[in-house]
């Protein structure tokens, strides 16, 4: 994969990603649009308070890298207005089922987030049954032979879910499958820990017996 993305050229990406699913009629977006939508405060981490010359530049440089068009003719009207290239159209190489796009945009739009937090907040795009289909999903981007397209951080201590990251920012060395929860682990042990316990009760028994047996008599 040789896409590198800068953190407003991944926000206008996606901003424009998420447009083209959740509102279609007003897709592709004018200049003023996209800066709205990129600087959202809701569905956005972190909140960006971008200008529209700042947007303008990354725009800018995206188009240089075939990743978004102007779409100024043909529209009806002066204003200028961009859709993406990103992914899904007939002029680039990455294609996405519904689920696969929906975990991308979210993960370019709000950073590193959890099966459980994906499931969620993908709810606009697709749906899954439950988060061990999100982590399926996962796996299978991270698994693409063009990709990756995610990696797998560590898991933070105390943390039950492990968090994940686009790689269109850089690459990102996906960290191994997370060992079993300790309460399995313990499970496990269990019939060995008794066994131990009923030793040691077994013992405590036969002393005694040994102790009432070098005691005088009444």
């Amino acid at each position: 994969m040789n896409i590198e993305l800068s953190a407003v050229e991944a926000r206008v990406i996606g901003s424009l990603i998420e447009k083209e699913v959740t509102t279609p009629d007003q897709y592709p977006l004018s200049l003023n649009a996209l800066t709205n939508a990129c600087n959202q405060k809701t569905n956005r981490e972190p909140v960006m308070e971008l200008s529209e010359s700042q947007v303008q530049s990354a725009v800018d440089a995206l188009m240089k890298k075939y990743l978004v068009s102007d779409k100024s003719a043909g529209y009806g009207g002066r204003v200028t207005k961009y859709k993406h290239r990103f992914c899904n159209t007939e002029f680039g190489s990455l294609k996405f089922t519904k689920q696969e796009l929906g975990i991308l945009d979210v993960l370019l739009l709000r950073g590193a987030q959890t099966p459980g937090e994906l499931r969620t907040r993908t709810n606009r795009f697709c749906d899954f049954a439950d988060s061990d289909e999100v982590e399926s999903v996962l796996k299978g981007l991270m698994a693409r032979e063009e990709g990756p397209f995610v990696a797998r951080l560590p898991r933070a201590p105390g943390s039950r879910e492990s968090r994940y990251v686009h790689l269109f920012s850089g690459m990102v060395e996906s960290a191994p499958e997370p060992e079993p929860e300790m309460e399995s682990a313990g499970a496990a042990q269990g019939p060995t820990l008794n066994a131990r316990v009923s030793r040691l009760e077994e013992l405590v028994a036969e002393l005694q017996a040994q102790i009432q047996t070098l005691l005088p008599k009444p």
